[in-house]
């Protein structure tokens, strides 16, 4: 089985008391009834979490799977792994989710099972007017001030609050407390770790009419009391014209490409850096050499671009915009 050609996965749903269904409504997902679908995981390699080929010769295979018999392929210069070391999602936050903060992988490995810590990054798709997301601490606010704010039931006053536009990215290195506020739909990479410690969950219960769980003691211990506020990325320019960096860091790289058939000549290419990339179609439509799906990325869409893929030409169907997700 020759690993050289994009790779598309079947989305994995996470249904929450915070979810809607803008998943279907804005990003064509195919959900079943309800309307409290929260998160479609579009790669994953996490325990039972795990995303299977959809089309091509690996169809069938779980990412698992293909990191433990065709690694090399696969990751290039970044195998071996044990997993696949990051976790892409989008989310419909239809209410508020709880305000969290996730542990460094320092702290996460000393847990029961071990895992990764979670850095993360947010690209806002959408935001209805007035919506707000929190990240980091406002200033003065050092361990002892944060623990009385929680204790009082006014954790929000501690947090730092953002107005997004679609298209901001907020990055959230471990040990930063964040949530998102209602009216928001995202697109986040992060490390592949499901460890989330919950501070504060705006005083609601569950579907058992009971409140869900807090994790505050661990919450105190790994939060990067340091940070500060946490301002929505600045956009750096590449050496491509129509790429963009916005997050450079040591867990992952998210690059931002705006093509459009009109100047896409020669034709863009993603991969042939000896690494796999994640690419995610978040406006337009785009064609993939090679790709076994047979049919355009479209809004919503991910695939998984092995290294074995080499350079894959990206042709956009009028305008499109892409995140390029990779290992450094």
């Amino acid at each position: 089985m020759l690993l050289d050609y994009p790779l598309r996965f079947r989305p994995l749903f996470r249904r929450y008391l915070w979810g809607g269904r803008r998943l279907a409504t804005m990003l064509h997902k195919p959900l079943g009834e309800g309307d409290d679908y929260a998160e479609s995981w579009e790669i994953v390699d996490h325990g039972e979490d795990q995303s299977i080929v959809a089309a091509g010769p690996a169809a069938g295979k779980s990412l698992h799977e293909l990191v433990a018999e065709q690694g090399e392929a696969l990751l290039g210069r970044h195998h071996p792994q044990q997993n696949f070391p990051l976790l892409f999602k989008f989310l419909d936050a239809n209410q508020p989710l709880s305000v969290q903060v996730h542990p460094n992988d320092a702290y996460a490995q000393q847990m029961n099972p071990p895992d990764l810590g979670k850095t993360e990054a947010w690209i806002v798709l959408h935001a209805e007017p007035g919506s707000v997301l929190y990240a980091g601490l406002k200033r003065g606010f050092d361990r002892a001030a944060f623990a009385r704010e929680v204790e009082r039931g006014t954790t929000e006053l501690c947090l730092h609050q953002i107005q997004p536009r679609a298209g901001d990215c907020v990055f959230i290195p471990a040990g930063v407390p964040h949530a998102l506020g209602a009216g928001l739909v995202i697109a986040e990479i992060q490390q592949a770790s499901d460890t989330t410690f919950r501070v504060f969950d705006w005083n609601r219960v569950g579907a058992d009419g009971r409140p869900r769980a807090l994790h505050i003691a661990q919450a105190l211990e790994v939060i990067d009391y340091e940070h500060g506020p946490v301002a929505p990325q600045t956009p750096e320019p590449t050496e491509r014209p129509e790429v963009e960096r916005l997050v450079k860091c040591d867990k992952f790289m998210l690059d931002r490409w705006m093509i459009s058939q009109a100047t896409s000549s020669p034709p863009s290419k993603i991969g042939g850096d000896e690494r796999c990339h994640i690419v995610a179609c978040v406006a337009g439509e785009v064609k993939l050499t090679g790709d076994a799906a047979g049919e355009p990325l479209s809004l919503g869409q991910t695939a998984l671009l092995p290294a074995a893929a080499g350079a894959v030409t990206i042709q956009p169907h009028g305008q499109a915009v892409l995140l390029d997700m990779y290992l450094p």
